[in-house]
């Protein structure tokens, strides 16, 4: 099976090779901001003619949005736009009229209902004190060096890393993976190296009896059906007072001011560093306990069962929207997706309504309501008494193997109300031979629900 994954290695630039990598980021910064404020004095060129009245034929060319004809533009008009043009890779120049093309795209598919999600604004013009310098290469060399710490890149040449790349060496000398693309990027102070490549991969044999659901939390990142509880570290609640005390430190500084075009003093900068820093080790902390739990998850298990939950809307609870943020639930599902498919396993997502919580996993009795302070599930007709979480994760493994058994497709607990709303009753209590609560064909419980 042929797949796309990423490989980041962390760069260890000269002075000289991060004022290059500077360079183009600033051209590919230049190629976007001019390119973009082309298309905008066009379109406003075409309103502004429209409403004298002028019909369709005599108004302004229109500008092509798709890249060949960005880059068309770009080349008739880049010795008088970047005279310098040639010291930098083209690449440079691509990445920044590529970030147009996608950003005008992702605008107009949003506007004419393409695009699903939130709307897209139009594309914003890039400040270098605002934007991350990012370059990415798709034409050139693109190499790594036998040495294995060592890559080597169009026109910046050979660049020495901080760690082996022997994870993607190995493959490239087994000639299991091919590198499509490279792209350099400075985050928190410190600039990687990321490939793209297409990997032939193996599928491992599949094990159809392990199955497991996973309720994830914030006082554990993750409670297993197995009755494993994952605890959540909490990085950014531990790294708090660092934190603090780093802006604290910072604010005192002689910081820029756009206004006044002042300039940031030494200490503000070295200030700046250190929060930086403090904060992209929160970030990296966060990353690799996810990946080590999502590959785990993904090379126990063949089929992995988590609820759809609307992440954005738990942000907008003020009380627990940085613990909600601090855990990472997005990225986890993102993770599982496709680690699910290299195993050879699946990842089957309950419907959002799905009463994992209100369900009793043992008699499929559902509460009408259940409170998040009831961390504990009791359960009035069969005298269940367990974890909620542990009670949900058991929900989703059964659902899963219902699912399984009766040869339906992947989709699972589609029929699931918002609301149980029983009219006076506290529970109803599944009726033998009909379809578990959750899923297509289930039995609904009498009085009113929520559309």
């Amino acid at each position: 099976m042929k797949s796309i994954q990423a490989y980041r290695f962390a760069l260890d630039l000269t002075p000289s090779q991060e004022r290059s990598v500077l360079a183009h980021a600033g051209a590919a910064r230049k190629a976007h901001n001019w390119t973009l404020a082309r298309v905008k004095a066009v379109l406003d060129q075409r309103a502004a003619e429209r409403s004298y009245g002028l019909d369709d034929e005599l108004l302004t060319p229109a500008l092509g949005w798709s890249l060949p004809a960005l880059r068309k533009v770009w080349n008739a008009e880049k010795n008088v736009v970047a005279p310098w043009w040639p010291q930098v890779s083209k690449e440079a120049f691509n990445t920044g009229l590529d970030a147009v093309a996608r950003g005008l795209k992702n605008w107009s598919d949003s506007r004419s209902g393409k695009r699903t999600g939130r709307k897209v604004g139009f594309p914003r013009f890039k400040s270098r004190h605002r934007c991350t310098p990012s370059i990415r290469f798709t034409t050139g060399t693109i190499r790594v060096e036998p040495d294995r710490m060592h890559v080597v890149l169009p026109r910046l040449r050979r660049l020495k890393l901080h760690e082996s790349t022997r994870k993607l060496a190995r493959r490239l000398d087994a000639g299991t993976a091919r590198i499509m693309s490279a792209t350099v990027r400075r985050e928190g102070r410190r600039w990687f190296v990321a490939f793209t490549v297409e990997i032939e991969r193996e599928i491992p044999a599949a094990r159809p009896e392990s199955v497991v659901g996973v309720d994830v939390g914030i006082k554990h990142l993750a409670v297993l059906s197995t009755g494993e509880l994952v605890p959540n570290q909490k990085h950014l609640e531990t790294a708090q007072p660092r934190l603090r005390a780093l802006g604290r430190a910072l604010s005192r500084k002689q910081g820029p001011d756009r206004r006044t075009r002042q300039k940031p003093s030494s200490r503000w900068k070295r200030a700046s560093e250190r929060l930086a820093k403090a904060q992209a080790r929160v970030a990296n902390l966060r990353r690799d306990g996810l990946h080590q739990l999502t590959t785990r998850l993904a090379r126990e298990h063949a089929t992995i069962v988590v609820e759809d939950l609307n992440v954005s809307g738990m942000l907008k609870n003020r009380h627990l929207a940085r613990r909600i943020a601090d855990a990472g639930f997005g990225a986890m599902r993102r993770q599982l997706a496709y680690r699910t498919q290299w195993n050879g396993g699946r990842l089957m997502v309950a419907d959002r309504w799905y009463p994992s919580s209100k369900t009793c996993s043992a008699c499929g009795a559902v509460k009408t309501k259940l409170t998040l302070r009831e961390r504990t599930y009791h359960c009035t007709l069969c005298g269940l008494v367990l974890d909620r979480d542990l009670n949900a994760a058991r929900n989703l493994a059964a659902l899963a193997v219902e699912v399984i058994t009766a040869g339906s497709g992947p989709v699972a607990g589609r029929g699931a109300i918002q609301k149980t709303s029983l009219a006076g009753q506290e529970a109803v209590k599944r009726q033998p031979g009909t379809a578990p609560a959750g899923q297509t064909g289930t039995v609904r419980p009498k009085g009113r629900t929520a559309a």
